[in-house]
């Protein structure tokens, strides 16, 4: 196999933004730091299979992938999965950049155009300024949006957050239950989360139906979902028959912990998630799958596209949502 710059890097013991601009902006790194980068390419034979592609298209081979997250979730993971094995084989390094919150994000933004240190940007799942799209528009970086709201992008995939959630309110009601209760953790509203979609489109979608009842709780991160969901229970008169999580992983934990409190899934209570992630069908959890491998493969290959110059053939793509029904959802008591 060829050397990457990921073992450039790992044995010259530096970045792998410093292998880089050691060979696409040599003035911007030490000469000390760049003859270890050269010396370590030499003995892996990357000058060869790498160096004179770099020097000789002006590129950085170097994609960005900004995060709302410092936490390298189910989804994240699957979205650097697929995005790694587009962009690898193309010869290019996929950088991720957690961006946590307004302010990250604002450095990035700022700083990017200065040291063109990538040749496109993809964002995954949170919302960037008009400002921040004009600034990459100077430059002509390519902007990839995967599962964001945001409008500007060079070219975007996404999945329907609305009909997502739709199709499991439909089920659910569908089953006989009318008094639904949506649980989800409370955002960051200056990162514009395209999931919060999901918890105005459950509200709407039960308004949408006659005697059903659709109300939402939300839990600060951290919160324990179990408590969460038994205060719901407990506190109202009208207590709900199905509980609906934002995702799959605020509801996977009542599996285990509810039949301590004589509450049996989904004989009592029906419990549905999101994203049919790890463990849901071992858990037995009906959820809507999407799958965000394939929307990060397809984000990689737009972006390949438009760094050649090249306009993909459908630049926005709304990916397919589909619900995964399993044991956890069932009619009512009566």
């Amino acid at each position: 196999m060829k050397a990457s710059i990921e073992d450039v890097a790992r044995q010259a013991g530096v970045s792998t933004a410093t292998v880089s601009r050691a060979f696409s902006r040599p003035d911007m790194v030490s000469a000390k730091t760049r003859a270890k980068v050269m010396e370590a390419a030499q003995q892996l034979d990357f000058s060869v299979s790498r160096m004179a592609g770099i020097l000789k298209s002006g590129r950085s081979h170097r994609v960005a992938l900004l995060v709302g997250s410092s936490k390298l979730d189910w989804f994240t993971s699957r979205i650097i999965e697929g995005l790694n094995e587009v962009l690898r084989s193309a010869g290019y390094d996929l950088v991720i950049q957690p961006i946590g919150d307004a302010g990250a994000r604002e450095e990035f933004f700022d700083e990017l155009p200065v040291r063109g240190n990538a040749d496109a940007v993809i964002v995954s799942s949170f919302a960037i300024t008009p400002a921040e799209i004009r600034r990459l528009n100077t430059t002509r970086i390519p902007l990839i949006g995967i599962n964001t709201a945001s409008q500007g992008f060079t070219a975007s995939v996404g999945i329907d957050d609305k009909a997502g959630i739709r199709l499991i309110v439909r089920h659910l009601t569908t089953l006989g239950h009318r008094n639904l209760l949506y649980l989800y953790e409370t955002f960051d509203a200056t990162m514009g989360f395209s999931s919060h979609n999901r918890v105005t489109g459950f509200l709407e979608a039960c308004s949408e139906l006659d005697g059903v009842t659709g109300q939402t709780m939300d839990m600060q991160a951290g919160d324990d979902p179990v408590d969460a969901a038994l205060t719901a229970l407990l506190a109202r008169d009208d207590a709900p028959t199905a509980l609906c999580f934002h995702q799959d992983s605020l509801a996977i934990p009542l599996f285990f912990r509810l039949p301590r409190y004589g509450i049996r899934i989904p004989d009592d209570l029906s419990i549905v998630g999101f994203d049919d992630s790890d463990f849901a069908a071992e858990a037995g959890l009906t959820t809507i799958r999407q799958r965000p491998r394939e929307m990060a493969q397809l984000a990689a290959r737009m972006a390949l596209d438009l760094i050649d110059g090249k306009t993909p053939a459908e630049p926005h793509v709304t990916a397919p949502v589909q619900l995964a029904l399993r044991d956890s959802a069932a009619a009512p008591p009566r």
